[in-house]
């Protein structure tokens, strides 16, 4: 079955958890995902004006004396559940993320200002379980190139390569801080979400990227970018914290 060959990878993540800021959730995860081909494109962006785009309950984080917004294409296979094969036409889609980093507590995450996907079930799913602002977009795709046009009148066209060896970020760098996340937060921000996978194996990126209209805020100047093949992810529910 097509995706099938994601489920033990995904699975198999599990076995090196030595870079984890904290532990493994101590309860059973509930979803996997296999994410290739992903674009890392980040701005700095000053706090002060994306402070309020945020949920009070939040931290906003910085580095480099600067908060920072990602907008990051994908492709997405394997999407199933604990136990169960991808199913057929509903598992493998194309993905556009605009995010910001964050904290609550001892656990640095991420927050989502939108998730605009190619796939409509995908989007009604996770609108419902996990309360993200995904939404449906028209996406084209092929080797090295990546287009959406979004339901709110955005539009986003990249073309990108990885260049040279991949390698894992170290500590305390900008890399670091912008890919090793192993949470998001939902909702209003009272949901947390945990996620697992290896180290990202990051690239320099070689990118063209043009956006408009989908960040929160104005995006200015060129992005900084990294490129990674594959991640094998799971998931957990989300849960109050």
């Amino acid at each position: 079955m097509k995706g099938l060959e994601d489920a033990a990878p995904q699975a198999a993540s599990l076995a090196e958890t030595e870079h984890r800021p904290y532990p493994l959730p101590d309860r059973r995860w509930t979803m996997g995902q296999t994410w290739h081909d992903l674009l890392f494109a980040h701005w700095r962006v000053p706090y002060d004006l994306l402070r309020p785009h945020l949920p009070q309950r939040l931290e906003l984080e910085q580095h480099d004396g600067s908060a920072w917004i990602g907008l990051t294409p994908f492709r997405v296979t394997g999407l199933r559940l604990r136990g169960a094969p991808p199913l057929p036409f509903l598992s493998s889609f194309y993905e556009l993320n605009c995010r910001t980093y964050v904290r609550a507590g001892d656990r640095p995450g991420i927050w989502f200002f939108s998730l605009d996907a190619s796939s409509r079930a995908a989007v009604a799913a996770a609108q419902r379980t996990y309360r993200l602002p995904y939404r449906r977009a028209q996406i084209q795709a092929a080797e090295g190139t990546f287009r959406a046009d979004t339901e709110g009148g955005g539009s986003f066209h990249a073309r990108y390569h990885g260049v040279g060896i991949p390698s894992t970020a170290k500590r305390a760098t900008l890399e670091h801080f912008l890919v090793e996340r192993y949470c998001l937060y939902a909702g209003d921000g009272e949901l947390r979400a945990e996620i697992h996978h290896v180290p990202w194996p990051l690239q320099p990126a070689e990118a063209e990227v043009e956006q408009r209209g989908i960040a929160p805020v104005e995006l200015e100047g060129e992005p900084i970018c990294h490129y990674a093949h594959r991640l094998d992810v799971v998931v957990w529910s989300p849960e109050r914290y």
